[in-house]
């Protein structure tokens, strides 16, 4: 993270301020994005710039709206987007979109979120891998056709 200059927080409310705090810490400037009905949110006023996004849309469509997000993050000349949680935090296309407008995505790749998504795979996936999984019930092995037994 110590390449990003500028981050976009791409959250509201608590998280955004968490996320801006540290980033403060670092040395690196924020951004918050925020609907019409968050006008008034501390986040706003915690970053060093804040955009409003979203016209038209109510505050969930606003705050989803990848080609919104990815609007500010040119317009503020930010060189990161960290996702907060919920929201985008998980969603595959949205880090996509990060990669083909040549601005990092803080979190995981795509491919590993498409490669967690399913939850019978995501054991499978964590299995392969140096993590330790947790043995999961018989009856939830049984249910995902998945066996905690690595190959």
């Amino acid at each position: 993270m110590s390449d990003f200059r500028k981050i976009l927080i791409a959250n509201r409310g608590e998280i955004a301020i968490r996320v801006m705090r540290a980033a403060n810490e670092m040395g690196k400037r924020t951004v918050a994005i925020y609907a019409e009905e968050d006008k008034l949110s501390l986040h706003r006023f915690k970053a060093d710039e804040a955009y409003k996004i979203g016209e038209g849309m109510g505050p969930v469509a606003a705050y989803l709206s990848i080609e919104e997000i990815i609007r500010v993050a040119r317009e503020s000349g930010a060189d990161a987007i960290h996702p907060g949680y919920g929201l985008l935090s998980e969603n595959p296309d949205f880090v996509d979109a990060c990669t083909a407008a040549g601005i990092a995505f803080i979190g995981p790749k795509a491919e590993t979120m498409r490669a967690l998504a399913l939850s019978p795979n995501s054991r499978m996936v964590l299995a392969l891998g140096p993590m330790k999984v947790i043995p999961a019930s018989v009856q939830a092995s049984t249910k995902s056709g998945f066996s905690d037994k690595r190959p």
